[in-house]
């Protein structure tokens, strides 16, 4: 009798590593303010828009990748940054110059905040917050041949960066002047909760997320495919936080799997855990513990899709 070789199978308890992140939503009081914000100080350009009753939702990205999308919300309370939700959009660029370009832009706009800036070992991060609170990270990646790993875990640190310094190595005139015709994407989110352990459970038991920062006081990282972090999850503003109030700030979280087959096995670790979904055929929408929604979908995600949501 002919033998063959089965070949391994997917495992459908974790997310492929072909995941990704995609456009961020947030819910914003003041449209016109935090569309030229992004525009000006992040360099994303109005994609599309669209006007739902009182809402308007507006994709704004570099090129044809959605990165953002703003819906207004006039009537919301402010951010309560003690609230679980969001603690940055991570915002990720191919190469130095291009993270540099951003950081001068992001930096000269007065309704910009600096936060802070960070040499994570694996990746550079410069902190902003907009003018609405919300959290805003700019970074690259440094090689992935260059990571360590120790004791199972990403060796990650929070190493001095000079952002003059950087900016002296690395600023260009003409990255500055080429704005959103630079690429970029969402590299990663981080989340503020009220529990790690119960984020685990969601993030990674029910999504999939495999862990590859633990035992950082207060946080845990996670990600497919071996990345620093597509999520993170952090208790240090929102520790014992429960369910979200209806409030500006973070809208849903977009995640994008290689396909359909993906979408299945999520389908099925929800329903092992009697978690309630959504599912239209090219995306599952589910929610956190705290309410935050999150929409995992296959590619080819439009800005009609993310105006449709």
């Amino acid at each position: 009798m002919p033998t063959t070789t089965p070949q391994d199978p997917t495992d459908e308890r974790v997310l492929a590593p072909a995941t990704s992140m995609d456009a961020v939503t947030l819910h914003v009081g003041d449209l016109e303010t935090m569309s030229t914000y992004y525009a000006d100080a992040i360099a994303l350009e109005p994609l599309e828009e669209r006007s739902r009753g009182r809402q308007v939702h507006r994709v704004l990205g570099r090129g044809t990748t959605p990165m953002l999308r703003l819906v207004h919300t006039p009537d919301l309370p402010a951010v309560d940054p003690r609230q679980a939700g969001l603690f940055h959009t991570a915002f990720l660029f191919d190469d130095a110059t291009s993270l540099a370009a951003t950081v001068y832009r992001a930096a000269q706009d007065h309704r910009s905040r600096f936060v802070g800036s960070s040499d994570h070992l694996v990746s550079e991060a410069f902190y902003f917050t907009d003018p609405e609170g919300n959290g805003i990270e700019l970074y690259t990646d440094r090689d992935r041949d260059l990571w360590l790993h120790r004791d199972g875990n990403l060796v990650m640190g929070t190493e001095h960066l000079d952002p003059n310094a950087y900016l002296r190595t690395h600023l260009t005139q003409e990255a500055v002047d080429a704005g959103p015709a630079l690429a970029g994407r969402v590299g990663h989110v981080h989340l503020q909760v009220g529990d790690i352990p119960a984020a685990e459970t969601f993030y990674l038991d029910a999504l999939g997320f495999e862990a590859t920062v633990r035992g950082y006081p207060g946080a845990l990282f996670a990600s497919a495919g071996g990345y620093h972090h597509h999520v993170a999850m952090n208790t240090w503003n929102s520790r014992g936080a429960g369910p979200r109030a209806s409030t500006l700030g973070l809208g849903d979280v977009a995640v994008t799997v290689p396909g359909r087959a993906d979408l299945d096995a999520l389908t099925a670790r929800l329903r092992a855990r009697d978690l309630p979904f959504a599912d239209d055929g090219r995306s599952v929408a589910v929610r956190d513990p705290w309410g935050t929604l999150v929409t995992v979908s296959v590619p080819g995600t439009t800005t009609e899709d993310l105006l449709a949501r």
